[in-house]
């Protein structure tokens, strides 16, 4: 008898995805929240307090995490044995854009109604899926090189300060208008996160052939350059294009963090080779509600604690426990939905409408 519907891709799934995947849930959350949360008295700063300084700069790694598996995902769906038509793949991205722009919506505090945030990004590029399945390996990696020479190019252009305001990246009266943050100017433009998704889109390929090796000599690679270009601020100063910044992100940023990202894939690749990793593993099944789970935090936490007075109302040890509590609870309640297939999910309306 065969299994029921998503029963068979639980098995088939690559587990150590899923748990990366979970990983950036709980790296996205804990920065999220202790950002939302915590209340600076008396003039104190979130550098003040070291504990929630490492943990937001942990978070940092959820996005990157995030548009490189949407990439290595993407690729195991375009060019694997059980290969989606491109009309499947292009409906995928379409829902993942619609949802971001419902997601702007629901958090007016945060967003306008043309920001261009992480699903935003991953909706635009698995999008352009049909363009990359066709194009061979390495010209999807020259593509990304292209997308990160581009970069600061565009950003001079645009005059694009050298660093971003939630403020300057909502705002819609410069002129391209909306057109302008998904380009360059929004929380995750496609100038420069679409290398993240390109070099994923690669890897994925080399992933599914069992070519880790080449995953490794590329994750080498891109932490050398990053480095040396971050190296090379020492020199040019700050205002430097080669510098580390998140907002906007520049080269060396995406450098340095996707040869992280990747080690990262090789680790939990390992990981599930060893038996560590089940269906039942917090955090795979917590990888498998991500997108769920980005979608309902960001609203609870951005929109939905202000009316009831925690926005930037709590202490450091209260937001710590708040952040903790966030997780066992998420990990308890995506195990337990896992026996319902994730069924009624953002994960399962994104393949219901896309069919």
């Amino acid at each position: 008898m065969s299994p029921p519907p998503g029963r068979e891709s639980v098995r088939t799934r690559a587990l150590s995805l899923d748990a990366l995947r979970g990983m950036a849930v709980c790296l996205m959350i804990e920065q999220h929240v202790g950002v939302w949360l915590w209340k600076s008295n008396h003039g104190t700063s979130l550098a003040d307090i070291p504990l929630l300084v490492a943990f937001n700069a942990l978070g940092g790694g959820a996005a990157p995490t995030f548009v490189t598996l949407a990439g290595i995902g993407s690729a195991m769906l375009a060019n694997g044995i059980k290969a989606l038509p491109n009309h499947v793949i292009a409906r995928r991205g379409l829902v993942l854009l619609l949802l971001g722009t419902l997601l702007n919506l629901l958090t007016p505090s945060w967003f306008s109604w043309g920001s261009w945030f992480v699903l935003h990004m991953m909706g635009f590029a698995i999008f352009t899926v049909v363009i990359w399945r066709r194009a061979s390996t390495s010209v999807v990696l020259l593509c990304a090189v292209v997308v990160l020479v581009a970069t600061p190019f565009v950003h001079t252009m645009l005059d694009t300060p050298l660093s971003l305001s939630n403020d300057r990246m909502r705002r819609l009266d410069l002129p391209g208008g909306p057109l302008r943050l998904a380009l360059a100017e929004g929380q995750f433009p496609a100038l420069p996160w679409m290398a993240f998704f390109l070099v994923g889109f690669a890897c994925g390929r080399w992933f599914t052939h069992g070519h880790r090796n080449r995953i490794a000599a590329l994750a080498v690679l891109s932490l050398a350059a990053g480095a040396v270009f971050a190296s090379a601020t020492w020199w040019l100063g700050n205002a430097s294009p080669m510098r580390f910044s998140f907002y906007p992100a520049t080269p060396t940023f995406v450098m340095l963090l996707l040869g992280i990202v990747l080690l990262a894939v090789l680790a939990f690749d390992v990981l599930e080779r060893n038996g560590a990793l089940s269906p039942r593993h917090p955090l795979v099944t917590l990888g498998r509600s991500s997108l769920t789970l980005l979608l309902v935090h960001v609203v609870v936490f951005r929109e939905l604690t202000r009316p009831l007075g925690l926005w930037r109302g709590l202490s450091v040890g209260e937001t710590l426990t708040v952040i903790l509590g966030t997780l066992l609870v998420c990990g308890w309640l995506s195990r337990a939905w896992q026996h319902a297939d994730y069924r009624f999910g953002a994960e399962w309306l994104v393949r219901r409408l896309s069919r």
